[in-house]
């Protein structure tokens, strides 16, 4: 056999074995077929990042489906609202919830009365994780983050932070912040990150810590003033921009990331989660989606169904340490 012979065959045994791997998600979806129109619950007020995630979720299902899909935004109660009504659904493979870190972790420690656990839920994959963002408004009148430390122990409590949420991972990342600064401040809750936002643009709150994917527009057109990003390191989008852990040494052990991914009802048919699965990885491989996730300060998060089912408990379990510490428990009104 020559070496060119060899080369080809070897090749040849490449692809083969690649061909073996890459169908096996499209034969996940040739299992299983929608048959109606799928509705994506996203448990959250349109314009922020769980809305985004369903809007850009909805047009690939249709194209590889055949379908409808038709986002469906329920808010309320930190998402915790329409994560019920999405474990209360005919569990088919034609309701799909776009949760995030509030819901799907946080809130199983946070509130006395939830109405669903965590079994009630099917993790399906990853879609997006990125930072948070520490913003102020214009009118507060620090630049550094130990500035900002003393004001707010100046203030004791009197200054107002808003949230998208109860539970929100902007909520118990501000709660995280003031346990390790010893500082107070009252939290103002909205029905999602837009609503949030608009508060904070329009005064009705001095500071806000929120999702980057949400936020990066009015940090770049100067609407809001950041002071630094919640995760371990800074971040490509905003590379003058601090990582908060860098600037104080109580805050050294801070690294709060977000994450937004799809979950299906309990009891949904094991090809109808594969079959979405296979839809969120098309969906992260593209490379519309990739350049989008960047402008947005966030990255692609793909996991299988057991990774992502892994992600989430050690998520729920690391917040809630958080909560216990705070001694914060809350019912949804």
């Amino acid at each position: 056999m020559t070496s060119t012979h060899r080369r080809i065959v070897l090749r040849g045994g490449a692809l083969a074995l690649g061909g073996m791997v890459l169908p096996r998600l499209a034969r996940a979806e040739d299992a299983w077929r929608a048959t109606q129109t799928v509705r994506i619950i996203v448990p959250a007020a349109a314009a922020g990042t769980t809305d985004i995630m369903g809007r850009m979720l909805a047009p690939v299902l249709q194209e590889r489906w055949g379908q409808p899909a038709v986002v469906d935004n329920r808010s309320g109660a930190g998402g915790t609202l329409g994560t019920a009504e999405a474990v209360r659904a005919k569990p088919d493979g034609h309701t799909i919830l776009v949760g995030n870190i509030g819901p799907q972790a946080i809130a199983y420690s946070l509130f006395r009365n939830l109405p669903y656990q965590p079994q009630q839920l099917i993790p399906v994959s990853n879609m997006i994780r990125g930072p948070n963002v520490l913003m102020l408004h214009p009118s507060v009148p620090v630049r550094t983050m130990p500035e900002f430390i003393r004001y707010l122990k100046e203030k004791n409590g009197r200054l107002n932070y808003c949230t998208s949420g109860p539970g929100q991972s902007g909520h118990l990342a501000a709660v995280w912040l003031q346990q390790l600064t010893g500082t107070q401040a009252t939290a103002v809750h909205f029905r999602g990150a837009g609503p949030a936002m608009l508060a904070l643009m329009g005064g009705d709150v001095e500071f806000a810590v929120d999702n980057l994917t949400t936020a990066v527009e009015q940090i770049r057109a100067g609407k809001v003033r950041a002071l630094g990003v919640t995760s371990a390191d800074r971040n490509a989008q905003l590379p003058d921009l601090s990582a908060l852990r860098e600037t104080m040494p109580e805050l050294a052990e801070y690294d709060v990331s977000t994450w937004f991914g799809a979950f299906l009802p309990a009891g949904t048919p094991g090809a109808a989660v594969q079959a979405l699965n296979a839809a969120i990885k098309a969906l992260l491989d593209r490379p519309e989606t990739q350049q989008r996730f960047a402008e947005m300060g966030g990255v692609p998060a793909y996991g299988t169904p057991a990774q992502y089912a892994a992600f989430v408990r050690a998520e729920t379990e690391k917040w809630g340490n958080v909560v216990r510490r705070e001694g914060l428990q809350m019912d949804i009104g």
